[in-house]
């Protein structure tokens, strides 16, 4: 199988600072009060294994007004990290689509905060994954605690969305699919009373120049289970978390996150359901203020 070095991308969004502490993104996340005025970007490299069902790391920099959710952070003291898995966006190519995997990808996530802590010199960081990346950071979370200072598992993938066979390695992309994240008008199309019609073309547009085609289906194949199969070992996860769903993502069932969160045995987590919110609710013109407001206020606790 042939495989690629400097197989995995990350990306750094960030102000120039002059001092700081980290978070990881799925998208990672690093706080500090020091700002300037200045958006500094850097993309590294990083090698695992002499090398996301999901779109990659792009959609959290939807560069129009202020959407990017990267650069929110970023522009309240944050040094943000976006990470493409193995076989997504900007990282390196696989032969074998269904190679990474939710647990593949869990330590792609180790090795990028590995690399973040000895980069910048702190010993843990603030993680937020969303959607199958709740399962890939859940799972990384649980395995190595030690190197996560809080977690936000958004819009997550608590349980299998339902048992379908997934028998291609690779998944072809289409526009329908990557549309599928926006809330959908009676007549199916994109509500753009919910989503404005540039921050929709953006993510589109930036779907197509990142990820291309076709994305490995390693993370689908684990996705679609029996609805009885949890995915997210949240009674194993034992930093702070918080768990942030909308109401109306087609997804995500805001019962079996009430389910999970009960099981999260750090007593500062939290569980926030965002009434009328859609699976894309960072994007959302009537919510994405208030979910970014509810995740800056929960890293924000007992920061370093």
């Amino acid at each position: 199988m042939p495989i690629n070095k400097n197989e995995l991308t990350m990306e750094r969004v960030r102000k120039v600072l002059s001092g700081f502490s980290v978070c990881l993104l799925l998208f990672l996340l690093c706080g500090s009060s020091a700002l300037a005025a200045e958006i500094f970007r850097e993309t590294v490299p990083l090698e695992r294994n002499r090398v996301g069902v999901t779109y990659s790391s792009h959609e959290f920099d939807v560069d129009y007004k202020d959407y990017s959710l990267a650069r929110y952070f970023a522009g309240h003291g944050f040094e943000v990290w976006l990470l493409d898995i193995a076989g997504f966006g900007n990282s390196g190519s696989i032969g074998d689509g269904f190679r990474p995997d939710s647990d593949y990808a869990a330590e792609d996530i180790a090795s990028a905060v590995r690399c973040i802590m000895q980069r910048d010199q702190v010993s843990a960081v603030d993680v937020l994954g969303w959607s199958w990346g709740t399962v890939t950071s859940g799972r990384f979370a649980a395995r190595h605690p030690e190197m996560v200072r809080r977690l936000v598992l958004y819009a997550p993938i608590v349980a299998g969305l339902g048992e379908q066979q997934v028998a291609e390695p690779f998944h072809t992309n289409t526009w329908m699919h990557a549309a599928e994240d926006f809330q959908t008008a009676p007549d199916g199309g994109i509500d753009f009373r919910i989503v404005e019609r540039p921050v929709a073309d953006t993510f589109l547009s930036n779907a197509w120049r990142n990820d291309k085609t076709s994305s490995p289906n390693g993370g689908r194949r684990d996705l679609l289970v029996s609805p009885d199969t949890r995915l997210i070992p949240t009674a194993d996860i034992k930093v702070p978390t918080l768990i942030i769903v909308g109401s109306k993502d087609p997804y995500v069932s805001p019962a079996l996150c009430e389910e999970a969160y009960k099981t999260l045995p750090d007593r500062n987590s939290r569980l926030e359901i965002i009434e009328g919110g859609g699976h894309a609710m960072l994007m959302e013109r009537p919510y994405y203020r208030k979910f970014r407001a509810k995740v800056r206020a929960f890293l924000s606790r007992g920061a370093r």
